[in-house]
């Protein structure tokens, strides 16, 4: 799944660009846009999320080394977007929005099943470098540090197979491209979101032998501004 979003991605980037690129009118769209101090827009997208295992006892080929399975799925984003422009290349952005998924989790020496499903309130502050614009493209990287709040956590509940943190603690990075049309600007970019603190509360219904579980997640948005 992660494959097809990364191809659905640059495929829509790779058409849409040649589309302008290769076109007879070479008319600038928006040739202004860029020179705005602040600029607001909002974002739609997929989100597909995993975990990364740590475990207490590991020793390569044995049955701990793949303890645990997690079957994920598809989710949707939405949220806001608010860019200040620093210099012609390089913009600072708050990006506030709510991401929805559930991953499966599989434990194959006991072969339980827990769903876990998740409702992050996302909070990224990025850092975005572009390249000059030419003609109505101009491609970017994007990278920053971010804080999630699970509305859908368990932490509280001793009872849960799986009791998942209320706050994470993550660092972004991500390609795109802005795309200049004449009523507004719409960029594609694919971000991959990366845990830095461990999920896994620990108690009586923990997992065993995980001693650090993180969030890993991959992105694709599509901002309109």
């Amino acid at each position: 799944m992660k494959k097809f979003l990364l191809l659905t991605g640059f495929l829509f980037c790779y058409f849409q660009g040649n589309a302008q690129l290769f076109s007879g009118d070479r008319m600038l769209n928006n040739p202004n846009f860029d020179q705005k101090r602040w600029s607001y827009g909002y974002f739609l997208g997929f989100n597909t999320y995993d975990f990364d295992f740590d475990y207490k006892n590991f020793t390569p080929g044995s049955p701990s080394a793949n303890d645990l399975i997690i079957e994920t799925s598809i989710g949707f984003n939405v949220g806001l977007v608010g860019n200040l422009k620093l210099t012609n290349n390089l913009d600072i952005r708050f990006e506030p929005g709510v991401s929805f998924n559930n991953r499966l989790l599989r434990a194959t020496y006991t072969q339980e099943i827990d769903q876990i499903n998740s409702t992050y309130v996302h909070f990224p502050l990025l850092l975005k470098f572009s390249a000059n614009r030419f003609n109505n493209i101009k491609p970017f990287v994007v990278g920053g540090v971010s804080t999630s709040i699970n509305l859908s956590s368990n932490e509280n509940n001793p009872e849960a197979i799986t009791r998942i943190r209320t706050n994470t603690y993550n660092y972004e990075v991500g390609v795109g491209v802005d795309l200049y049309f004449y009523y507004f600007k719409l960029s594609p970019s694919l971000r991959g979101v990366f845990g830095l603190n461990n999920e896994l509360v620990e108690g009586p219904s923990d997992l065993g032998n995980v001693e650090n579980m993180t969030s890993r997640g991959v992105f694709l948005n599509f901002t309109f501004q």
